[in-house]
C-alpha cells in the first residue's frame, strides 16, 4: 500500500484477479488467526467460523467487491470512497481512525519478534518467562524504536525480505494443515480424538461467549487493504469482485480444517493458557514430534515468522500514516503534521507514533505482572480497536446505496437500495457490537483489581486514539483564524 502511485498507474494492468485474490489472502488471513479462534473457543470455533462467514464475512466481501467496482478509478482506498459519497471531513476521520487504531497492532510486533527469537534459539518459550513482563516490554520498547528509526530510512530491503518470510509462512500454514490431518492415518502417533457431534460443536452463546466475537471479526476483516490495487487489473470492475470470492473461499477452507487440525493436538476441554502466545510453536513442535523431524518445522517457522513480523512491524509504522497524509485534506490537520523531512519521513507523525506505542507496551506492564496475560490482553485489544477501521467500510456502502443514482457499477452485492443499505447497517452494527463486548476481560478473575485495569484500558484506549482525531480540526482551524 505504501508504493500506492506506482500501483495505481494507469497502464500498469499487471495483476489476474486469482493474483490479487491470492495478495488478498496472505494480507488477510494467518495462521495465528486460526490459533486465537481455538485458544478462545475450541473446536466450538468451527460453528462458530461458520456463521461468522455466512453473516458477517461473506456480505462484507461482497460490499467491498461493489464498491471496488464503482470507485475503480479512487486511489485512496476507503477514505476515497468516503470523500465520494460523504465529503472531505468524513474522509479526513477515516483515514485517521485507519492509521491510529495500528498503534496496538503496533505495539505487539515487537512482543511477537521476541517471542519467535525464543523459540529459534531455544525451541521452547524460555524466553519470556526469563525475564518479567515489564523488562520483557521494555525490551520491546527497544526494538520497536530501532524499527522506528530503519523505516525513516528505508524499509525496501525488510520489504523484501518480509514477502519472502511471508510467503513461507502462507506454506508453513497449509503444510501445518495438511501433515496435522494426516497424522492419524500417516503415523503412529497419538493425537486427540473428538466426535463431531451437537455438544462437541455447538457454542454457548452467553455473555462470555460474546467477548470473543471481537477476535473474529479483527480475524476477518481487512479486505478492504488492497482496493487501491483494482486499477492494476485488465478488467477491474468484472476482476475485482472475482477476487474477493476466490480469497473468501480460501479463507473459509482453511479456518476449518486448521480448528479441526488444532483439536487433534489440544485436548479441547483443556486448552493451555497461553496458547495465544506460544499456539503456533506448540503445534509445529508436535507436528515435528509426530513426523519424526524434532524441531525443524518450529526452527523454520520462528526464524520465517520472525523476518515476517519484522518487515510486517518497519512498513506499519511508514506506511499507514503516509496514506493518511497523501489522501488528507490538509484543513483538518495541523500544519507541524503535515510536515515531511528530506527522506519524506512525517516527523511529528513518527514522534506520536513513538509516544503512543511506548504508553501501551509499558502502561499495561505495570499493571498485567504475567506475560501470557499481557500478550493476550494485547490482542484483545487489537481485536477493539482495529475493527474500528471497518465501520468506514459499511458506513461507506450505506452512502453508496442510499445515493445510488449518483454511482453505476458493473457488479452489485445487492441491487435494492433498502436491501443494501439494511446489509451495511447490519454489518456495522454487529462490528460495533463485537468492539463492544470486546471491551470486557476474559482469562482473569472477574471483578479483581487485574479485570478492572484491563477493563479501563480497553476503554480509554480507543477513546483516546479517536479523540485525537478529533482535536486536530480544532487546531488546524486556530492556526488558519491566526
Amino acid at each position: 500500500m505504501d508504493n500506492k502511485n506506482s500501483a495505481n498507474s494507469g497502464g500498469n494492468k499487471v495483476l489476474t484477479w486469482q493474483a490479487l485474490g491470492l495478495m488478498t489472502f496472505t494480507s488477510v488471513w494467518g495462521f495465528g488467526n486460526i490459533v486465537n479462534g481455538y485458544a478462545t473457543q475450541g473446536l466450538k470455533a468451527v460453528i462458530s467460523w461458520i456463521l461468522m462467514f455466512l453473516i458477517y464475512f461473506i456480505p462484507y466481501v461482497l460490499m467491498v467487491g461493489e464498491m471496488g467496482s464503482t470507485f475503480k478509478d479512487s486511489q485512496g482506498g476507503v477514505s476515497s470512497w468516503i470523500r465520494s459519497t460523504s465529503g472531505a471531513r468524513l474522509a479526513y476521520f477515516a483515514g485517521w481512525t485507519y492509521w491510529i487504531v495500528h498503534m496496538p497492532y503496533l505495539a505487539q510486533k515487537p512482543q511477537n519478534i521476541l517471542i519467535a527469537l525464543g523459540w529459534a534459539v531455544f525451541q521452547n518459550n524460555t524466553l519470556t518467562k526469563m525475564m518479567s513482563p515489564l523488562v520483557l516490554q521494555s525490551l520491546a520498547l527497544v526494538l520497536f524504536f530501532f524499527f522506528l528509526w530503519y523505516a525513516s530510512n528505508g524499509v525496501g530491503a525488510l520489504k523484501k525480505i518480509g514477502a519472502l518470510a511471508g510467503s513461507s509462512m502462507f506454506i508453513m500454514s497449509l503444510l501445518y494443515i495438511v501433515l496435522a490431518l494426516a497424522t492419524p492415518h500417516l503415523t503412529t502417533a497419538k493425537t486427540f480424538t473428538y466426535r463431531l457431534d451437537w455438544d462437541t460443536l455447538m457454542p454457548t452463546f452467553d455473555f462470555d461467549y460474546m467477548t470473543t466475537l471481537a477476535i473474529l471479526v479483527f480475524a476477518v476483516g481487512g479486505c478492504e487493504r488492497l482496493s487501491p490495487y483494482v486499477n492494476n487489473l485488465k478488467e477491474p470492475a468484472k476482476e475485482y469482485p472475482k477476487s474477493m470470492i476466490f480469497m473468501t473461499i480460501m479463507v473459509c477452507v482453511t479456518a476449518l480444517l486448521g480448528t479441526f487440525a488444532m483439536g487433534l493436538m489440544f485436548d479441547p476441554t483443556n486448552i493451555p493458557k497461553d496458547l495465544m502466545m506460544n499456539g503456533a510453536y506448540y503445534s509445529f513442535s508436535k507436528l515435528g514430534q509426530y513426523y519424526g523431524v524434532g524441531q525443524t518445522f518450529v526452527i523454520i517457522y520462528a526464524i520465517c515468522n520472525m523476518l515476517g513480523q519484522a518487515a510486517t512491524l518497519a512498513i506499519s509504522i511508514d506506511a499507514p500514516i503516509k496514506i493518511l497524509l497523501a489522501d488528507v485534506d490538509p484543513q483538518f490537520v495541523p500544519k507541524a503534521f503535515t510536515r515531511i523531512n528530506a527522506k519524506g519521513v512525517p516527523v511529528t507523525g513518527y514522534k506520536m507514533t513513538a509516544t503512543l506505542v511506548g504508553i501501551l507496551l509499558i502502561v499495561p506492564a505495570l499493571g498485567i505482572g504475567d506475560m501470557s496475560m499481557l500478550y493476550t490482553w494485547l490482542i484483545r485489544l487489537n481485536a477493539v480497536c482495529m475493527p474500528l477501521r471497518y465501520l468506514w467500510v459499511f458506513f461507506a456502502y450505506m452512502m453508496l446505496k442510499k445515493q445510488s443514482d449518483r454511482f453505476s457499477s458493473e457488479y452489485h452485492f445487492v441491487r435494492n437500495k433498502g436491501l443494501g443499505f439494511f446489509a451495511g447497517f447490519w454489518c456495522f452494527a454487529f462490528t460495533a457490537f463485537a468492539c463492544i463486548m470486546g471491551m470486557f476481560p476474559r482469562g482473569v478473575e472477574a471483578y479483581t483489581s487485574g479485570w478492572y485495569f484491563q477493563f479501563a484500558m480497553n476503554i480509554i484506549t480507543p477513546l483516546v486514539l479517536i479523540g485525537i482525531g478529533m482535536i486536530f480540526p480544532v487546531i488546524a482551524k486556530n492556526e488558519r483564524n491566526q
